[in-house]
């Protein structure tokens, strides 16, 4: 049979080799054995076409006969008539193949083999049939992968008798063989598809290979190479899916579902499962925030806020950004209202203050968006604030003008669908859907850090879990000591800087020219967010005890509302005055008939009381009992603090913060009894706690909790016999209502060291800190 093949290249030598470069390749070729999973067949094949190429080419004679057959079938071009032919020649084969295809049954390998013979341009060697399996092993150490392939195949299907026949060699060695040359072939292929970036075309020939291994239960030890590979290959692959257009759904689709796969692999976007792609937490970072810009908004919001829920910080925090985008190009703003309820979530480990205040400005919530400035500690964002603020009492112009730059430049450009949007406060407010919803929008719970301060404790601020450029955060990791501070990434927003951005002609008529399509500022009788009677209330009282001052978001609603006043005043004045003398009339009259029932239902009860005692009475007051009654011992009642005197010990510290947990639950529950707070807290705990309980019942808003506590440890402060430190195991499920409706809820166990500290003898709860 003929091979694809010449002696030169079964040596390795070029045709100008001279008699010792001859010996020697032969040499070195005869020593570099095939791996060991080959049969003592194949081995003595090759060795044999070695062998016999050494031979011809040594011969001068024998050399200068091949030599001129080589180069005539080099050089030489079929003529018109020979290309026709042979192109007729593969038709009718192919055409018989896909006959008995469609017949069902598989065409024999000589008629496949048919479609691999040699072009007559292309030098060959005639070999026989027991040298088959060396020369596909000679090709396959060429890296003719396809060709392997391409010769090999056919006598793998069903269909083919020539190896079961024994044609070339003894089946049970032979079969192995061909299989092992093969997958080899497609191992080699997809490594080398690899390197040349076609990711999905390698992929495919890993698990072409992998499925011939598996379909014939052969050679373990390769399948795990190639299984390696794919997993490796998976996350280049899911990129070049990912990015291909929109209309590829089925394709699309596929990189997404691989996606998910290493996902749960992992145990999420920062869990620190084995997906075997050799990815760490930081690079796996790294590719998601690299793949994020090939997904929608809608694609990426289904998949991150399923990986919120295992639950996962980063994965609810890209949630977040998700939900603004779409919220703010949509004009949704309830989907703006989903991202400041997980934004509360975070806020209890990162400080993501910055982000709630773009998200109450966006919900027209223009009081809470100072509030959260006020708590950030983000300085560059602050400084672009501040400085673009500066002739308004307030930071609300700066506050516009970043979280129009920040969307445009760091939230946007993450999605496919967005990146060339356009952002606009100016016409986000300006939508009817927007105002309809803002004014309809009920007061949102305000769940504030309830386990760690994200404050800055050295010269660096706390990080936050924000994107930068093609970076993703790293998980938030908790601190090992107690000076470490809360646990947070230290990855902060890069805003455009001040003075650039007050050159941008953009930024500059925006920040100069009226807000919104308004003033900024105006009084509180006029400004704020319209909302229902009962809202309207609760922010007049919130505003009077806090002395903050309402801000307009549109000219347009308070334009509605002076006019809305102007027209009712003009229907009272234009009342004639007869029907103003009649209701005046009637109200008298109203007046004295409610009198008059008084005085008859005061009389019908006197009656009824019975006859009223005669002569001295006991003098019986309110202010003593009339006949003395003993003292009874006082029931104790229950105390969270630990015993006056003495060392702390395990059972007071458990007691302790038994009590802090009740009393939290009692400060945030549908009551907000927060005197309980006094008994078991110091501060600065204990105002930060009064702070937010007190802005939970301003906000109509209520947690439910359910503890379990577990102290792990207790150790005294050797200095100062008032100090100690607590570890506790804290198991809490709470649920968070907006009114009565339940908006979130989460389950956690923590490890908490609580810093206690003995004040008038008993011990109170100065701070804590999460530990793990």
């Amino acid at each position: 049979m003929l091979i694809p093949l010449d002696y030169y290249r079964i040596l390795g030598l070029p045709i100008q080799a001279t008699a010792e470069q001859l010996q020697q390749a032969h040499r070195d070729r005869t020593l570099q054995l095939p791996r060991r999973e080959y049969s003592e067949v194949a081995i003595v094949a090759r060795k044999q076409l070695l062998d016999e190429a050494c031979a011809v080419l040594s011969d001068s004679e024998g050399r200068k006969a091949y030599d001129a057959s080589f180069l005539a079938k080099t050089y030489d071009r079929e003529s018109e008539a020979a290309l026709e032919a042979k192109h007729q020649r593969s038709k009718t084969s192919a055409g018989t193949a896909t006959v008995l295809q469609d017949a069902g049954e598989t065409a024999p390998a000589e008629s496949k083999a048919l479609e691999a013979a040699p072009d007559p341009h292309t030098p060959s060697i005639e070999i026989d049939d027991n040298q088959f399996v060396g020369a596909l092993l000679v090709l396959q150490e060429l890296g003719e992968y396809e060709l392997v392939q391409k010769l090999g195949r056919p006598y793998l299907n069903n269909g083919s008798i020539a190896i079961a026949e024994g044609r070339f060699g003894d089946p049970q060695l032979v079969r192995p063989d061909i299989v092992l040359t093969v997958s080899l072939a497609c191992l080699e292929l997809g490594r080398e598809q690899w390197q040349q970036g076609q990711y999905e075309n390698a992929a495919n020939s890993l698990e072409a290979g992998q499925e011939l291994l598996l379909r014939e239960s052969l050679f373990p030890s390769v399948r795990g190479e190639m299984q390696a590979d794919i997993y490796k290959l998976r996350p280049y692959n899911i990129l070049e899916l990912l990015s291909l257009p929109e209309e590829k759904v089925a394709e699309r689709r596929r990189g997404l579902q691989i996606l998910r796969e290493m996902l749960q692999e992992r145990g999420g976007i920062d869990g620190s499962g084995d997906d075997r792609s050799g990815l760490g937490i930081e690079d796996f970072l790294r590719f998601v925030q690299q793949m994020r810009k090939h997904l929608t908004s809608s694609e990426q919001q289904a998949l991150f806020e399923a990986e919120a829920g295992r639950p996962s910080a980063v994965a609810t925090y890209l949630s977040v950004y998700t939900l603004l985008a779409q919220g703010f190009a949509a004009r949704q703003p309830s989907m703006i209202r989903r991202a400041k309820l997980m934004l509360m979530q975070l806020g209890r480990r990162q400080d993501v203050h910055l982000e709630k205040a773009v998200c109450s400005l966006l919900l027209g919530q223009t009081e809470e968006a100072s509030r959260a400035l006020e708590l950030s500690s983000e300085k560059e964002p602050l400084a672009f604030i501040r400085e673009h603020s500066q002739d308004s009492p307030d930071l609300l112009p700066g506050l516009c003008l970043y979280a129009e730059h920040w969307l445009q430049e760091e939230v946007f450009p993450h999605f496919r669908d967005l990146a060339n949007q356009s952002v606009s406060l100016k016409d986000y407010f300006a939508d009817p859907k927007v105002q309809a919803y803002l004014e309809a929008l009920p007061l949102d719970a305000e769940t504030a850090n309830e386990w760690v301060v994200v404050q800055p404790r050295s010269g660096k601020p706390q990080g936050r879990l924000q994107p930068v450029g093609d970076r993703l955060p790293a998980p938030p990791q908790p601190p090992t000591t107690a000076k470490q501070g809360a646990s947070t990434v230290t990855l902060t927003p890069v805003p455009a800087d001040a003075s650039t951005a007050a050159e941008s002609p953009k930024y500059q008529a925006t920040a100069t020219a009226p807000i919104l399509g308004s003033t900024v500022s105006l009084p509180t009788a006029t400004a704020g967010h319209p909302a229902d009677s009962t809202s309207k209330q609760r922010r007049r009282q919130h505003s009077a005890r806090s002395g903050a001052t309402g801000k307009a978001l549109t000219g347009d609603l308070v334009d509605r509302a002076r006019s809305t006043a102007a027209q009712i005043s003009a229907q009272v004045k234009s009342m004639p005055r007869n029907r103003l003398a009649l209701l005046v009339v009637a109200g008298v009259l109203s007046l004295l008939l409610l009198w008059l029932i008084l005085s008859l239902l005061a009389s019908a009860l006197q009656a009824l009381s019975g006859p009223s005692l005669q002569g001295d009475q006991a003098l019986i007051g309110l202010e003593a009992p009339p006949v003395e009654i003993p003292a009874l011992a006082a029931a104790p009642e229950p105390s969270a603090a630990a015993p006056v005197s003495g060392p702390i010990t395990e059972e007071a510290a458990e007691q302790i913060v038994q009590g802090w947990l009740s009393a939290k639950a009692a400060a945030l529950g549908p009551n907000h009894t927060v005197e309980e707070l006094k008994q078991v807290l110091t501060e600065p705990a204990l105002s930060r706690w009064q702070l937010m309980a007190d802005a939970q019942e301003r906000n109509n808003a209520h947690q439910r909790y359910v503890h379990k506590l577990q102290v792990k440890g207790v150790k005294a402060n050797p200095t100062n016999p008032d100090r100690a430190e607590v570890e506790a195991q804290v198991a809490e499920k709470a649920e968070v209502f907006d009114a009565d409706r339940l908006v979130s809820s989460r389950n956690e166990n923590l490890r908490v060291r609580y810093d206690l500290i003995r004040q008038d003898g008993q011990w109170r709860i100065m701070d804590w800190q999460v530990i793990k």
